[in-house]
């Protein structure tokens, strides 16, 4: 058994197990630098062709992945969305930025690395569509609605424009977790997180909503 099948818990059902070592997979070495059969066995399976299987075909897999992490993430979405509400600061531009972007922070693998990032970096560049909210999958609710709320914010944009920015500004916030993670196994971290997480959250609300030229 690899060391990416004996980390991954029991508990989990043979799908589950493939998302999350695809994931890490995929972060290391390219979505298309790995076998499906190298991925299966990764996950503790002893079918070559599981992956084919359970997922269809290597899309397929990629797909599941991208679905599993934002509905994973919807929850906290929502709770975020829920609070804001009551504190009627929903449609703060900030608040918009943080309710898509903070969730993600809690995506960290086995390993201690955010993994998603480097995959949802790579995913975004295979997917991405200029139609506004559009990333090749469905979305989970609470997403969908933040997003809805960005687009009401960014009214003076075309839809290509909004989705532009939206995928810049989910790079500048990606940047951040892969490089962080690199540095941090490397011993070459020197800036505090808290601090470089707040110089970028920064920066992703003035990227977004940058009034139009002349506005």
């Amino acid at each position: 058994m690899t060391a990416i099948a004996e980390i991954l818990s029991r508990e989990l059902d043979s799908r589950t197990r493939m998302i999350l070592a695809a994931e890490v997979l995929f972060a290391r070495e390219g979505i298309d630098g790995v076998s499906l059969r190298r991925i299966a066995a990764s996950s503790g399976q002893k079918n070559h062709h599981a992956v084919q299987y359970h997922f269809g075909s290597r899309d397929g897999l990629v797909q599941a992945i991208f679905d599993y992490r934002m509905q994973q993430m919807d929850a906290r979405r929502l709770e975020m969305i829920a609070l804001a509400e009551q504190e009627q600061r929903l449609e703060h531009p900030r608040t918009i930025a943080e309710v898509i972007f903070l969730p993600q922070l809690a995506l960290i693998d086995k390993f201690g690395d955010h993994s998603y990032a480097n995959f949802l970096c790579q995913y975004l560049l295979r997917n991405s569509d200029a139609e506004y909210g559009r990333f090749g999958g469905n979305l989970p609710d609470g997403l969908r609605r933040t997003l809805n709320l960005l687009r009401q914010k960014l009214s003076f944009l075309s839809d290509s424009a909004a989705q532009r920015r939206l995928i810049t500004a989910c790079f500048m916030f990606l940047n951040l977790l892969a490089v962080y993670s690199r540095d941090l196994e490397s011993g070459r971290a020197t800036e505090d997180f808290e601090n470089a997480l707040e110089d970028t959250m920064r920066q992703i609300v003035a990227a977004l909503f940058l009034p139009p030229t002349g506005g």
